[in-house]
């Protein structure tokens, strides 16, 4: 299924687009989009199965904002350095473990909202990421294929990122991830069963129109199975919690000087394979 979550910022309610493309309302039969919804077999099967029927209520896909496509996100983890090709453009050793640093839930916004770019950065990059949102509890899992086991859906991310305040303020990464607005999340949360092997999607990233990102998650060091299962050694990991699953080559960090690195007005587009297209306008915070 195609998960997803329209209305205005604070106030979204739960749809989902049936096999025709029509937008459905699912208020009628679920109260959102969340991790207690992808943590209840039963609850999806009622969608499942309502989606299907064609008599849910139509909503107007152009009359209101979509939001991002989960509520109520528990955490937001992310993994750096993950992609080969990423690690060879910024000069860096691939690493022998992941490298997990994290994101707050209030950086999420919807696909289409506005990013801002923070006071007094100079370096605010893009990156196009594979999202994996847990949909049952995970603690100390043994293999690869329990850490796929364990995923609820999948959705783009857009994981941008201040390079100088990530790299050369000192500290670690935190503060070049968490600035406002800088995970926009969606259009879609697509059901694990419609992604039957997440290492063979395709990443795009467009700037101004210009193709930056030309990816596959086929290049990722630590596949999705096994980043669930390194990361529920270290914590648990709870319905609705998210996974950034790191970034193939093409960031602006990784260009020739001077490196072409975002300002107000220019025009992010990124897309992943069956999980949908983003579109954002960035302009000065």
């Amino acid at each position: 299924m195609k998960l997803l979550r329209v209305g205005t910022a604070g106030a979204e309610r739960p749809a989902a687009l049936d096999t025709a493309g029509v937008l459905r309302d699912l208020s009628g039969i679920v109260d959102d989009v969340d991790g207690a919804l992808l943590a209840d077999a039963a609850a999806l099967a009622r969608v499942r199965d309502a989606v299907a029927g064609g008599e849910l209520p139509v909503l107007d896909p152009g009359a209101a904002r979509v939001g991002a496509p989960l509520a109520r996100i528990g955490k937001i983890v992310c993994i750096g350095l993950n992609y080969h090709d990423h690690a060879r453009e910024t000069g860096a050793e691939p690493p022998a473990e992941p490298v997990i640093f994290f994101k707050a839930a209030d950086t999420v916004v919807g696909p289409y909202d506005t990013v801002l770019v923070p006071r007094g950065s100079v370096k605010t990059d893009w990156e196009v990421e594979l999202a994996v949102v847990i949909g049952r509890t995970a603690r100390y899992l043994e293999s690869a294929a329990d850490g796929l086991a364990h995923v609820g859906g999948y959705a783009v991310a857009h994981d941008v990122s201040e390079r100088e305040f990530q790299i050369e303020r000192g500290g670690t990464w935190d503060k070049g991830k968490n600035c406002e607005t800088f995970n926009p999340l969606g259009p879609w949360l697509v059901t694990a069963d419609e992604v039957p092997d997440p290492q063979e999607l395709a990443l795009r990233l467009w700037v101004n129109g210009e193709l930056k990102q030309d990816g596959t998650t086929a290049e990722q060091i630590f596949p999705v199975g096994e980043v669930v299962r390194y990361v529920s050694q270290f914590m648990t990991l709870y319905p609705g919690d998210v996974i950034n699953t790191g970034t193939p080559a093409g960031v602006a960090l990784g260009e020739p000087e001077p490196k072409p690195y975002l300002r107000s007005g220019d025009v992010v587009e990124l897309e992943i394979e069956g999980l949908g297209r983003q579109r954002q306008e960035f302009k000065d915070a």
